[in-house]
């Protein structure tokens, strides 16, 4: 079973969609037991880092997601709230990736909407990705280039796309919403 972490943030259904499209057992819970014996863990969202953080803090599932040992999948505001730091309410995060989340610059351009390709670092997440395909980001916070970076985009400036560290992987893009590119790297995360 493949464990989708609920915590009060969007677009978890069409995540939950998207994994059982590629025909895989899903579950949106935010129970602690389920989540630990999960095959896989995706942590998605939509939304603002303080009041996502603090309702994870309610429910204990900020220790929960730091004690995880299974492939685990941060999408979007889960990458943020996987970094030490984000900027958005001067929020302290989970600390798995050594990365600060930061505003973009204010310009009439943010928020990042809309579809970009990818400099890759390597990883398996992104077996099969092509130099020309391109992934959907939606997005006014960023996490900076760190040691766990494994793809950049530049958008304004260079950022993490992906990053990966152990077991715990994360996309600030959108998987769901990539069409048959993004499908094709949530099942590499699905088939690890």
């Amino acid at each position: 079973m493949i464990a989708i972490i609920k915590y009060n943030a969007g677009n978890i259904t069409s995540v939950k969609n998207a994994v059982e499209r590629l025909g895989y057992d899903c579950r949106v819970t935010d129970e602690i037991r389920e989540i630990r014996s999960a095959e896989k863990v995706i942590f998605p969202g939509v939304g603002e880092a303080g009041s996502a953080m603090t309702h994870l803090k309610n429910r204990r599932l900020d220790e929960i997601i730091q004690s995880l040992v299974q492939p685990t999948l941060g999408i979007c505001l889960g990458l943020q709230l996987m970094c030490r730091h984000s900027q958005e309410g001067d929020t302290k995060c989970l600390g798995i990736f050594d990365a600060e989340v930061k505003k973009f610059p204010a310009t009439d351009i943010v928020p990042h909407m809309g579809w970009n390709n990818l400099n890759l670092e390597g990883s398996p997440l992104f077996t099969g990705f092509g130099k020309k395909d391109t992934v959907y980001f939606v997005h006014s916070y960023y996490a900076e280039i760190c040691p766990e970076t494994i793809a950049r985009c530049d958008y304004i400036l260079p950022f993490s796309a992906a990053m990966q560290k152990d077991n715990f992987y994360a996309t600030q893009f959108h998987p769901e919403k990539s069409g048959d590119v993004g499908e094709k790297i949530l099942r590499n995360f699905l088939e690890l």
